[in-house]
Order: C-alpha cells, then structure tokens, then sequence
C-alpha cells in the first residue's frame, strides 16, 4: 500500500471554517481564493499527488446547506470522476454528516473516495485543525494497493480518525474532535502511520459504472419525542400540507407513548401513504421494536424501522428514496437493507 506519483486529488470547497481567513483590520472571518491554497498550506507540494481544486461560486456556511448543493457536488464528482483518482470535500461541520450522509446514497457504485473534512478554526489560525485534516484527508484519498483505491467510499475524515459518512453525527461545536461514529468503527486511524481498518471499509462491486441521484424529495419532517408531547402538536405536523415522509425521533430503543391518540395519528399517516420511520434520539444504539410494550403497537401499525441509522442517514435516505416509486412496502424493505453501509 502507498501513494502513487500520479494520483490525482480534486478539492471541491463549498466553504466553512477552513477556506476561512481572520481579516487583521476587523478580526472578522472571510473566505480566501481557493486557487491559493497552496500559499496557505505549502506543506500540500510534499504529498506525492496532483491536486486541483475547484470552488463553489459562492462559497456558503454550512448551515444554509440544502439539496440543491448536494446536487451541485454530486454534478461535480460525476463530471470529473474518469480524470480523478479521488475527492475532498470541504464543508463547514454543522451540516456536514448530512451531505456526506446525503451523498453516500447519491453516489451509487462508488468505487473511489470521497472525503469530507472541514476544521473548527481557519487555516491562518495559530492553532488550526484545518492543515491536519486537510493533509491526511487527501493522503488518504491518495492511498492505493495494487492500483486500486483503499477507500471506495463517501467518508468524513476530522481530528485522526476517518469514519464511514452515513454514520457520523455532529457531537461537540468547540472540541477539534467534533464528530463521532458510535455505531461503527472508524476506517482509519492517523498516527505516527495510518492504520487502515480494512474489515470495516465498504467493498463495492466495483464493474459498475457511477451511478448519480439527482432527485431527492424535500417535504420530509423530522419530530422529536419528549416527555408530554402534545396531540394538537404532533396533528399539526403529521398534516403539513404535501407532507410525504417523517423521521420520529423515539426514545430508547424505539419506544414511545402508548396513548391511544398518538397511536391513531401515527395509523392515519400511515395509512395516508406516508413512511414513518423510527429512529432513537440516543447518540448511539439500535431501535428493536417489539422489545418493549411501548414499541409492540408501533410495530403493527407498520413503523419503518431505523435500526442503528443515524438521524442524519435516516433522513437523507428517505430523501432519496421518496422519489423512486416505491410503493410503501416495497420502501421499508429498501428502508430496512443497508444499501450504503449505513446499518
């Protein structure tokens, strides 16, 4: 395993934290030209690779992320996918497990990386996270074995460790180590060397061509339970005008009130046509209905569940999977198989 002469990494920055730097007049952040990118991080000419890098026109922060950008960046991984060997994406962490979560089911057949990073200060910063990741991001993008890339999938590469996309979620806004994979191992590990996990990392069929979804379905809605949840509440959400899929953020396990009016309003959207799909509002965990007496009901009513997604998977992929005529069923099965990894 190494790195080849020859690799070619493209850089696609959609803005965030690090292509940020602090004006000295003002102290205020602003995004710099990408172009000069090595500039900033000269230590970028000592890795053994070709990069280029490409820019959103407008580099926005993360928080204004939408499906529209995630279309943007799928459109330009499949128009550059034959010239490169593989791609970093830098993002603002906010909404960064979603996009990446999102593109982990864009991208179908995906047999070369696709790493996203990002930094909780800027580049010009003293203290910056953003060289590190930056760095190791594409060293491991780069990483081959016998021509071929080690990575063949979307992951999220912050503060050491590289994790599968579709599992991450944002745990701390301050800490350098802002992301956490709890229900998966990481892939790789930076130390002194990187350790490469290989019986965690995703082993697509690799004779497929790329193969990229454009049309996701925004009118979904996620609702998290809490304790007194009233009914007025819970029908005035599950009857927005066009809605077409829920997230329900459950507690445990899958569990929530057994109330007979909370039942009711779950049995009519459902029987509207509407997917709800149980997920557990705890950081890590697996949602088994039917374990409790406050999850059997559910079950028969015929809740989709999550098992050990992620909110920002789960929630992505119904995004996805909304706009492929599935009929109810034949959803919760392709809801309930791992298609990328993410269960």
């Amino acid at each position: 395993m190494g790195f080849n002469m020859k690799t070619k990494i493209l850089l696609i920055y959609t803005g965030g934290t690090i292509g940020m730097i602090k004006d000295l007049d003002t102290g205020g952040l602003r995004a710099f030209d990408f172009n000069n990118l090595l500039l900033r991080v000269p230590e970028l000419k000592l890795l053994d690779c070709n990069i280029n890098t490409i820019s959103f026109k407008n580099p926005i922060d993360s928080s204004n992320m939408n499906q529209n950008y995630w279309v943007d960046i799928a459109q330009i991984i499949e128009t550059n996918y034959k010239i490169y060997d593989g791609f970093v994406i830098l993002h603002g962490s906010d909404t960064m497990s979603y996009t990446a979560s999102a593109l982990s089911f864009m991208l179908e057949n995906l047999n070369k990386p696709v790493i996203f990073t990002g930094s909780q200060l800027p580049v010009g910063d003293l203290r910056t996270d953003a060289k590190e990741n930056l760095i190791t991001s594409i060293q491991i993008a780069s990483l081959k074995r016998k021509g071929e890339p080690v990575i063949k999938e979307v992951a999220l590469y912050f503060e050491y460790k590289l994790y599968r996309a579709n599992r991450t979620t944002k745990i701390n806004a301050e800490h350098f180590e802002a992301f956490a994979s709890l229900n998966y191992p990481t892939l790789v590990e930076s130390g002194v060397h990187l350790k490469v996990n290989d019986q965690h990392l995703l082993k697509p069929k690799t004779n497929l061509p790329l193969k990229v979804h454009t049309s996701l379905n925004a009118n979904v809605i996620i609702i998290k339970l809490f304790p007194g949840i009233c009914e007025s509440v819970i029908n005035a959400m599950l009857n927005i005008p066009n809605l077409q899929g829920v997230v329900l953020e459950t507690f445990g396990s899958g569990n929530t009130t057994t109330c007979q009016w909370f039942i009711d309003a779950l049995t009519k959207t459902i029987q509207k046509g509407i997917p709800i799909i149980n997920v557990t509002q705890c950081s890590g965990g697996y949602v088994i209905m039917g374990q409790y007496e406050t999850s059997t009901k559910l079950k028969s009513i015929g809740l989709i569940s999550g098992k050990n997604m992620t909110t920002e998977a789960a929630i992505t992929k119904l995004m996805y999977l909304l706009n492929k005529n599935l009929s109810l069923n034949e959803l919760k099965v392709h809801f309930e198989t791992s298609l990328r990894g993410e269960i």
